[in-house]
């Protein structure tokens, strides 16, 4: 099934517009009141809000693991607003410099080791981006929750000693969504998210986002952990930890360009 992860919208964006759009939250609107039929959509906009918007330039660990081997890469990132982002390897040598931009629609791969830059054509956006369980698709998406979905409050109680929302986003009629429905669960505390669910046609569970390790950042409390798992027993995940975060660097658009993405 071809992945798409609407995360990232959460995301992503780690990792987001996964991996490379992540952003403070500034002032919100006051929460709707949780039995109000306006609330389900105001926690995804929210969702969708915290991984887009700002200028930020980060430091981030990824692992990934599969069935055959386990990577470890970390990397630094630039992002501004949803459209515009550029990641690179840092570690370990043999990859360091290898870098993604992302400038508008198009995306581009510099690969150090040769001095190849590569765009990256409809066809190869299925592939596996940097080895990891999200994909080239994965970073272009920008489409909102609350536009692809129909969303209902369905849970509303404890998991553990934490008090949380879950919502069940079904897709509406004419969206160009693969899944068959998500499922995400927020803290009541604060509305950040816990995990998201995916499910395909059928409703059966086909991946598992979770993010963890909350922390303030600029004021703003976030999860600075996500990891994404494929629910077919198979062990395999892609985890992100942020290291550093700065939403105050100063960014304009000529710095995201196919020059910059070859001298970093």
């Amino acid at each position: 099934m071809k992945s798409h992860i609407v995360i990232g919208q959460l995301a992503i964006g780690c990792i987001i517009a996964v991996i490379g759009v992540t952003t403070a939250r500034g002032d919100t609107p006051k929460a709707p009141a949780p039995d109000s039929p306006e609330f389900p959509v105001y926690v995804m906009n929210r969702i969708d809000d915290q991984y887009r918007g700002a200028q930020s330039h980060g430091i981030m660990e990824m692992e990934v693991k599969t069935s055959h081997w386990t990577r470890s890469m970390a990397m630094e990132s630039w992002s501004l607003g949803q459209d515009y982002s550029l990641v690179r390897i840092l570690k370990p040598k043999k990859e360091k410099g290898t870098a993604t931009l992302k400038a508008d629609d198009d995306l581009f791969t510099y690969l150090a080791k040769t001095g190849r830059t590569i765009k990256i054509s409809s066809g190869m956006m299925g592939g596996s981006w940097m080895g990891s369980h999200f994909t080239n698709d994965d970073l272009i998406r920008h489409s909102r929750l609350s536009d692809d979905f129909q969303i209902k409050l369905t849970f509303n109680g404890k998991e553990g000693e934490t008090a949380v929302y879950r919502f069940t986003l079904v897709p509406k009629p004419d969206a160009a969504i693969v899944w068959g429905k998500i499922v995400v669960t927020v803290r009541q505390s604060d509305l950040e998210p816990v995990r998201q669910v995916f499910y395909d046609e059928d409703q059966k569970k086909v991946r598992m986002l979770s993010f963890s390790d909350y922390q303030t950042v600029d004021g703003q409390v976030m999860p600075m952990k996500m990891v994404m798992k494929p629910l077919d027993g198979s062990g395999e995940y892609t985890q992100v930890v942020w290291k550093k975060i700065d939403f105050k660097v100063k960014l304009n658009k000529s710095f995201f360009s196919i020059r910059k993405l070859k001298s970093l």
